[in-house]
């Protein structure tokens, strides 16, 4: 140990004794910690560079979490970024559909049985039957695409399909309505796929704010297993990243 290491350590050590003593602090409830951290731009303007910034610092807590024998599969990582109204438009496009400029929109990360067709085809129903009943119209479904080389052998095979739902805020309400609402949906599609005992439905975001990326994979592996990420048109005004189980 190094003279500034042993400072360090007997600082810390003295700082400890001390909230101990007033009854501020308990050895016992110390225990590891996952890896977090967020990344905003100062004028809260979304752009390129936070994202590419929240990916780099994901990439730097990748010791806070555990890796398997493979030594490709991860406990858990992910990001949280703004949605990229920019990106996501041109998806909608994609659909046959033009989205209004002035008009919300949002997005449903869903992951679904990858193997099970009927069981994904139920689960598609639930999600569109709820975001119809609350008064919303659906732009569509997208495929996220994915790079499957970069995980391990274990990921892969646990590896659920991930699809995005695009919503249309076609009630014109305002923004915290239309998330309040989502958030309805959401548990009322929670509850009907239990009820259908649809075990492998997930959602990981469903908002017209934000979204998440990810999964059973490393820190350093969630830009690469989703392009999304390495898109120029993929921005945001803050990026919330995480790395270990559950993210």
């Amino acid at each position: 140990m190094t003279r500034i290491d042993q400072n360090w350590a007997t600082s810390e050590a003295e700082k400890r004794a001390w909230l101990s003593e007033h009854g501020l602090y308990r050895p016992e409830d110390e225990h590891a910690s996952c890896g977090v951290g967020l990344v905003v731009s100062l004028d809260g303007k979304p752009s390129r560079q936070v994202v590419v910034n929240g990916i780099e610092a994901l990439k730097a807590v990748w010791h806070r979490g555990a890796v398997d024998a493979d030594g490709k599969t991860g406990d858990g990582a992910g990001i949280h970024v703004q949605i990229p109204v920019r990106f996501f438009y041109d998806q909608i496009r994609r659909t046959g559909h033009e989205p209004h400029a002035d008009q919300l929109i949002a997005v449903g990360q869903v992951f679904l049985p990858r193997t099970d067709f009927g069981a994904q085809e139920t689960c598609r129903t639930i999600i569109e039957t709820q975001v119809l009943r609350m008064g919303y119209s659906i732009y569509g479904w997208r495929h996220v695409p994915v790079n499957i080389d970069c995980l391990g052998e274990k990921a892969n095979a646990t590896r659920p399909e991930i699809e995005q739902i695009l919503i249309s805020n076609a009630k014109g309400v305002d923004e915290e309505t239309f998330e309040r609402e989502l958030y309805v949906i959401r548990r009322r599609i929670e509850k009907e796929a239990a009820s259908a005992q649809v075990g492998e439905l997930y959602i990981a975001s469903l908002s017209c704010r934000s979204i998440i990326y990810k999964g059973m994979m490393l820190a350093e592996q969630v830009a690469e297993f989703y392009p999304d990420l390495l898109d120029d048109r993929f921005e945001s005004a803050f990026a919330i990243y995480h790395q270990r189980y559950s993210t």
